[in-house]
């Protein structure tokens, strides 16, 4: 059977990060339509419309899967990844900050605002700022 699935799918595009959006957009639709059936909206409900949203993303991301278009769909993910570039670079800082503060304390230098990572667990200490070489003094 996977020997007949991975034949199927031999020189189609594939899954890539736009798809894994969409399918997250899908969810979320239509979770949204499961919960909102009792709001109308002029002849149609809320939930109605979240599930044709939903599935409309559904069919979407099968098309682009099985495409055969390579290029194309490629080109559609790239332009995803450089409109969503800021967004993402801006989530993983923050979650790095948060790995990081496990281990280590990030202080503000009252001098200059750079951020200075501090090892946890080392008591009293001056710090001196790499960037504008003030002191001062801080609890890790």
């Amino acid at each position: 059977m996977r020997e007949k699935l991975n034949q199927f799918m031999l020189g189609r595009y594939g899954n890539d990060d736009l798809n894994r959006f969409l399918m997250k957009i899908v969810v979320v639709t239509i979770v949204l339509s499961l919960f909102t059936r009792q709001i109308h909206i002029g002849i149609l409900s809320l939930s109605t419309i979240f599930y044709w949203i939903g599935l409309f993303g559904l069919v979407y991301s099968y098309f682009r899967m099985l495409s055969r278009n390579i290029y194309k769909r490629s080109e559609e993910n790239r332009k995803f990844l450089q409109k969503t570039a800021n967004m993402r670079s801006f989530w993983q800082s923050r979650k790095r900050m948060m790995e990081q503060r496990k281990v280590y304390h990030i202080y503000t230098c009252p001098g200059c605002k750079q951020k200075i990572r501090i090892p946890k667990g080392k008591g009293k200490i001056e710090v001196r700022c790499p960037k504008c070489g003030k002191t001062f003094i801080k609890r890790s």
